[in-house]
């Protein structure tokens, strides 16, 4: 019989993670009770971060998401204290959590619980759940994220690693941080289905005769802009086109003629867009957290077998036979012109064709059970 889980992970039902791709099919053969995000940085005094804070407080989900759940997943929406501090206020949020959280673990009935950690803040909660065992899956460098605690998260990390069983890293230089004896390499996955099965175009993906050069996810610090800028004033006979929540100004790439930021799309949606761009776009910056990165739209832009071009970080050079990695605007300019002319989709999209999620998490489900 399975081991069951108690998953401490970002709240459900948001961008898909890893942590959820793997889950949704983990809880196909056991019993999982879900935590939603206990934060890694506190609040501040803004609009978006005060909205999250009364959702919180309030304990309840929106009806689409608590009505389209995994059979034999639980949500449990914590009252909490995001990213404590000291002794006190750590032991303080470990024991409303435990109010919180024993109750549904001792009606769920759970087998030999494993306690996974997606969050280095929750290691508070080891040895309060009648769990079996201590699960810690790193799938960003939490010393370098945007819009976290750092000092805070990175203590509560460095003890997490000493008291895991397991420690699943998204990449090779996550991983090379921790204790070879206890760490697995497990890269990301792709819903390979979705996004190989041809769907129609999305209506809303600008169709003025010239070729499209496509980005989806954050718009965030990590995107490099003054090399986009640079690029996309070198490419007028290019269309580029963002998809994604702005977490940062993009003045500077909206005030361009070619440039259309069509704002965030479902995930299930976005194959709509992926498919029918000429190529996908991955230009970041050089810095530790996409130095350590392993970004699932890499194995997605590969599955719908349309040509990559990336700026050079490790996980890409996994896929440098199959996509065009450049360091320099230039570089890039030349290759979005010959990617265009790179009609190579099956070797693209049979280079991850067997590295779906359903893969990975039966990789998982053998670690989990010899634990």
């Amino acid at each position: 019989m399975s081991r069951d889980l108690i998953v401490f992970g970002e709240d459900w039902g948001g961008l898909p993670s890893s942590s959820q791709h793997l889950v949704s099919h983990l809880a196909e053969s056991r019993k999982v009770i879900w935590v939603n995000s206990i934060g890694l940085r506190r609040p501040r005094l803004n609009s978006g971060d005060l909205k999250r804070l009364w959702s919180k407080l309030r304990g309840k989900m929106p009806s689409a998401i608590s009505n389209n759940l995994p059979e034999n997943l639980q949500i449990v929406q914590p009252r909490t204290l995001p990213a404590p501090r000291g002794k006190l206020q750590r032991e303080l949020a470990a024991r409303l959590l435990q109010r919180q959280i024993m109750p549904v673990v001792k009606k769920a009935s759970l087998n030999r619980p494993i306690l996974w950690a997606s969050l280095p803040t929750a290691v508070d909660m080891a040895g309060r759940l009648n769990e079996s065992a201590l699960v810690y899956y790193c799938g960003d460098d939490f010393s370098a994220l945007a819009g976290v605690d750092h000092q805070v998260v990175s203590q509560h990390e460095q003890e997490l690693v000493q008291r895991s069983d397991l420690i699943m890293a998204a990449s090779d230089v996550l991983a090379s941080r921790f204790p070879a004896a206890t760490t697995r390499v497990l890269p990301h996955g792709v819903d390979f289905d979705l996004f190989s099965r041809p769907v129609p175009r999305a209506t809303d993906l600008p169709d003025d005769g010239r070729p499209i050069a496509g980005f989806y996810g954050s718009l965030s610090e990590w995107l490099d802009r003054p090399l986009l800028v640079e690029v996309i004033q070198q490419l007028p006979e290019w269309h580029f086109v963002f998809i994604g929540k702005a977490d940062v100004d993009m003045g500077d790439l909206q005030r361009l003629h070619n440039v259309t930021l069509l704002g965030p799309r479902p995930h299930q949606q976005l194959p709509s867009y992926s498919q029918h761009w000429n190529l996908g776009l991955l230009p970041f910056c050089d810095n530790p957290q996409i130095r350590a990165c392993n970004p699932l739209k890499l194995r997605e832009y590969l599955a719908t077998g349309r040509p990559v071009v990336s700026t050079d970080f490790p996980a890409a050079q996994h896929y440098s036979d199959l996509i065009h990695i450049v360091n320099s605007a230039e570089e890039m300019v030349g290759a979005i012109c010959n990617a265009r002319f790179d009609g190579d989709s099956s070797s693209r999209q049979a280079a991850v064709a067997q590295h779906t999620w359903q893969a990975r998490a039966d990789m998982v489900a053998g670690w989990l059970e010899r634990l």
